[in-house]
């Protein structure tokens, strides 16, 4: 239920200009970065998607171009500030909705999801969050639908290059760096997931997670 060692939910001056903030911290690649990967994870016209902390509506809007028209996105979160963003960010769009939800406690959408996508949020839980989140993907999600996590890569801190290692110790939570150096992939298949490729990005430090639902 949230973990104090998080900093994955974002409130007031943050929530307020966090894609100011996240584009000057990424040297203004962030909405790319995500944008792209929506496209990379394989989602085609026709597909019902789902995003967990859907944020600012980055993803939301890039989907819903996508799946065209007829289909639907539903965005979850709990951000008060960054669900108003995102709403307006896509005004008009009918295939788009979102929900004031816990990622982390039971729900049923309203349909079976083709696709679950989730940016920089799984990196921010502690283990136990991060299983009840895999649970609510697999009741939610189509039999060989995809679950598309875009998160940090799996490294040695100790090992790798300078650039992770400031970002880990200057602007993360201590639940990032376990999240870098764990077996994310294992962790996801022992649950009920097959691995399906890993695209690495920016530098190797980022990486597109793609799986199945067995």
């Amino acid at each position: 239920m949230g973990s104090e060692r998080s900093k994955v939910e974002v409130k007031g001056f943050e929530a307020k200009y966090y894609d100011l903030l996240m584009g000057v911290l990424t040297f203004g690649q962030y909405s790319r970065w995500i944008r792209k990967s929506a496209r990379e994870t394989g989602v085609k016209p026709g597909w019902k998607v789902a995003e967990l902390g859907s944020g600012t509506g980055i993803a939301a809007c890039e989907f819903s171009k996508l799946i065209g028209p007829s289909w639907k996105y539903i965005g979850l979160d709990i951000g008060k500030e960054m669900m108003e963003k995102a709403r307006k960010k896509c005004r008009g769009r009918e295939n788009v909705d979102f929900l004031f939800q816990r990622i982390e406690e039971p729900f049923t959408l309203p349909f079976k999801a083709d696709l679950f996508f989730v940016s920089f949020v799984i990196h921010g839980l502690e283990d136990e969050d991060k299983e009840k989140v895999l649970e609510n993907v697999r009741a939610n999600l189509k039999e060989g639908g995809i679950f598309a996590v875009f998160d940090y890569s799996q490294m040695e801190m100790e090992k790798t290059w300078f650039l992770p290692r400031i970002i880990m110790k200057k602007l993360e939570c201590p639940l990032a760096r376990e999240f870098a150096e764990m077996d994310f992939p294992s962790f996801v298949e022992r649950r009920g997931f097959s691995l399906l490729e890993i695209k690495k990005k920016f530098l190797g430090i980022f990486s597109l997670y793609l799986f199945t639902k067995k």
